[in-house]
């Protein structure tokens, strides 16, 4: 192990640090900035940090992020094995005799995830040399071992968006046999290091009350180490198509199909039973896995001719599908925040939202809410929906206002620096009383 040298402490209280523009190093092992909450995380706050006048740089895993707003981004090198374009491929000999790209095939092997664990001390590989560069790091829910290793060296902050014991439980308990049990539990298995790093850091940013409320019980940490900061929406991206007509009984829905934290198999059967009565067309935004659960469940319901699945698609096609959807449904068991149910009404669409996690939150009095994994309470709400455009339509206005008065990434980016400046302080703190 090489000797950590450790930067010369700062002034307590640092006056020095927050009478000029603060200098951010973002963290995200994952980073597709078009798709999945981390990518577009990183990038709409990274960006709403510039505008505030600080200086952002992004250190960030594949598939990376596009430099805007002057802000400098580092792509670490690594194995990239969840490419869906080469999803995992065999590295060559040459790439395995470097010692973190074989501890990562060798997680991928043993059907673990890896990723954050090796992204982290990567990160801390490269800060170790540049700690000059930078007042924070923020590290965005990676929570590696390396992250722990940071933050001695610098004061750190971390966002975690919904505790991923959620996740690990739902998907142990949908696995249809024991093997496939045991494979979830191996999947989550980096749940441990998360936990354990999670407890060392003095503030934690977390997206919603609900979420707040659940990480701290499911982690053992104090509620006071958090601060709240919703998410905001990109309404550069996303807002109203006057030109596109909506398209009578259509429904969409965003999510990571195979999932059973997404509740997809749920929304399916209330079409198969909406489908009765009504010509309904659900879009699902995302593809499933071939001959997976999802597309099984399609063919046992008879509803192959009222789903279409589009694929990976891009941000503007993601716009003018909302623009054509009747009603979007987000239909998820649970969510630390529900960034779909909150673009959805940036769009102006009506919604209809389970009360799973802190999806009240952010549909508040906008959208229809019904109980998580309820076929029948859904059906009717998007029946209610449908049969009345003109409620329909109050339901888009009242939401898109919502948006732009509660969750634009401005506001979200100004609570981060007051997160930012109590760590720091913290940080100085203690290094002068260790000093």
């Amino acid at each position: 192990m090489v000797p950590m040298k450790l930067p010369a402490p700062l002034r307590y209280p640092p006056d020095k640090v927050f009478d000029r523009p603060l200098r951010i190093c973002l963290l995200s092992y994952r980073s597709n900035p078009h798709s999945g909450g981390q990518g577009v995380y990183v990038k709409n706050l990274g960006r709403a940090l510039a505008d505030l006048g600080h200086r952002v740089e992004v250190i960030t895993g594949p598939p990376g992020l596009q430099a805007e707003n002057g802000i400098r981004v580092h792509r670490l090198a690594s194995l990239d094995l969840y490419n869906p374009d080469d999803l995992f491929r065999l590295p060559s000999m040459g790439e395995l005799r470097q010692p973190l790209n074989l501890l990562e095939w060798m997680g991928v092997s043993t059907m673990g995830f890896p990723e954050p664990f090796v992204f982290g001390i990567r990160a801390y590989l490269q800060l170790r040399q540049n700690t000059h560069r930078y007042d924070i790091v923020h590290d965005n829910q990676s929570l590696s071992y390396g992250v722990w290793a940071i933050g001695k060296m610098l004061p750190v902050v971390a966002t975690i968006h919904h505790p991923i014991t959620v996740d690990r439980r739902l998907a142990v308990r949908n696995a249809a046999s024991v093997w496939k049990k045991l494979k979830q539990l191996r999947w989550y298995s980096f749940l441990h290091m998360q936990k354990c790093v999670s407890r060392t850091l003095s503030k934690i940013i977390t997206v919603s009350k609900s979420a707040r409320e659940d990480i701290s019980r499911e982690f053992a940490i104090p509620r006071q180490r958090f601060r709240i900061v919703p998410n905001g929406i990109d309404t550069r991206c996303f807002h109203p198509l006057p030109g596109v007509k909506r398209a009578k009984n259509r429904i969409m829905v965003t999510n990571s199909a195979d999932m059973p934290l997404k509740g997809l198999a749920y929304l399916l059967r209330a079409v198969a039973e909406l489908s009765k009565t009504r010509p309904v067309q659900l879009v699902v935004v995302g593809q499933p896995k071939r001959n997976g659960d999802v597309e099984s469940l399609v063919r046992q319901l008879g509803i192959d001719r009222r789903v279409t699945f589009t694929g990976r698609i891009t941000a503007d096609e993601l716009v003018v599908q909302y623009a054509r959807a009747a009603v979007a449904v987000v239909p998820s068991v649970y969510e630390g925040f529900g960034l779909p149910a909150g673009e959805a009404m940036a769009c102006a669409v009506p919604v209809i939202s389970t009360t799973g996690g802190a999806l009240p939150e952010v549909v508040g009095e906008a959208g229809l809410l019904v109980p998580p994994a309820d076929p029948t309470s859904l059906g009717r709400a998007i029946d209610e929906v449908l049969a009345h455009p003109d409620r329909a339509a109050s339901m888009g206005k009242t939401g898109y206002d919502r948006v732009r008065r509660l969750f634009t990434w401005q506001r979200a980016a100004q609570m981060t620096l007051e997160t930012y400046r109590e760590s720091i302080v913290d940080h100085a703190r203690i290094r002068t009383a260790r000093t």
